[in-house]
């Protein structure tokens, strides 16, 4: 495995979902966990991600993850970054708040991102292209967050002041406050705003080159991926390709003033990080609007190829690919790049309900999944 670092080594669920009592040693490669649907096999992938991001990508609840007979449930990942082995834990509880360990000790939720890096590729994703903005925002901030974990805090931040302001704006339509007490939020949000905006510019210029890249690769010169940041007009001028942080401050200082009545009218700030969007295009063609299925899949395809190596080049390690059921929804061309390019580089975990994609791959381990047992 040249280049790779990070790997987990074992998995344990304790009520987790469908799973009673699990322990799983997992290979440092390849990892194929095969069961019919409704068995369990994505529950696994998804303590995974959320031991990597404190979250699930299914659900908001921690309720939701507990086996539904217990109180309580337990994740335990053993992984190695670099040269040293590390212990990830989360305690979830139906009454009182979780509690997330490493190595034994309590850490903030938080505290997780940048410790076990992963990119999750599932069948939602191939419609990220044509779904929201905000789904797009979440792709784009979890992978920054990842590689950059002051970026996470910034947007943390960024979030808190946005719903204050946005609170304040309720109150002052209601007029029980006056407005002139959104000018103190004002200066708080205009550089939190600017240094997040910033940070996903020179993110997106580095991936866009990355994933460029990998899009000629798999069309064979014949298409060139763009990705765009779309942000609010005026934001940066067309020359203006590296934005200067104090420049968006300002901007972002004057179009507070100059929406304030729109922001106050429909109690909510309409202008900021919250609102923007990314433009996928090929050969100048916007992906979202008039790319086929096809080039919007070999497209989402390249972009989350360009994620692991966006987060490698960030931190020095690839993260660990988690594929939940993707490869069915792949044809074939586009799922032997994908298999040919994690092979012995990216410790990787997928799901299928059947092994017929995979004869021909002698590494790695094959897992047997039948309602919430797992077998090798």
């Amino acid at each position: 495995m040249n280049g790779v670092t990070m790997r987990i080594q074992k998995i344990i669920l304790r009520k987790f979902r469908n799973y009673q009592d699990s322990s799983i040693l997992v290979d440092k490669t390849l990892n194929i966990f095969i069961g019919e649907n409704a068995q369990g096999k994505t529950n696994i992938l998804e303590s995974i991600h959320l031991s990597s991001l404190g979250r699930s990508h299914r659900t908001h609840d921690d309720e939701d993850l507990i086996h539904w007979n217990y109180p309580d449930s337990c994740v335990e990942i053993y992984f190695i970054r670099g040269e040293t082995e590390h212990k990830l834990a989360i305690h979830l509880h139906r009454i009182g708040k979780r509690g997330v360990f490493l190595n034994d000790h309590p850490i903030r939720s938080y505290e997780l991102i940048g410790l076990l890096n992963t990119v999750i590729f599932s069948p939602e994703d191939l419609f990220l292209i044509k779904g929201t903005p905000s789904g797009r925002r979440r792709f784009m901030d979890s992978e920054i967050s990842q590689a950059n974990p002051v970026y996470f805090k910034e947007l943390l931040k960024y979030n808190r002041i946005l719903m204050q302001r946005n609170q304040l704006l309720k109150k002052i339509r209601e007029r029980s406050q006056t407005a002139d007490l959104l000018e103190t939020w004002d200066e708080q949000f205009a550089p939190v705003a600017a240094s997040v905006v910033v940070k996903r510019i020179e993110a997106l210029k580095k991936l866009t080159m990355l994933a460029n890249l990998i899009h000629r690769r798999i069309t064979s010169n014949k298409e060139n991926l763009m990705i765009s940041y779309s942000q609010h007009e005026g934001l940066l001028s067309e020359n203006n390709s590296s934005p200067v942080i104090n420049d968006i401050k300002k901007w972002f200082q004057k179009q507070l003033i100059e929406h304030r009545q729109e922001d106050i009218f429909k109690g909510n700030t309409g202008i900021g990080p919250h609102r923007d969007d990314i433009v996928l295009s090929v050969n100048g063609i916007n992906l979202r609007n008039y790319g086929s299925q096809g080039q919007q899949r070999t497209g989402i395809l390249a972009l989350k190829l360009a994620e692991i190596e966006f987060i490698k080049s960030e931190t020095g390690e690839y993260p660990v690919l988690l594929l939940d059921d993707v490869l069915s929804e792949l044809d074939s061309m586009r799922r032997g790049q994908l298999l040919g390019y994690i092979q012995d580089r990216i410790q990787t975990f997928i799901t299928a309900t059947d092994a017929e994609n995979f004869v021909d791959r002698k590494t790695g381990k094959y897992f047997t999944v039948n309602n919430g047992s797992v077998m090798e």
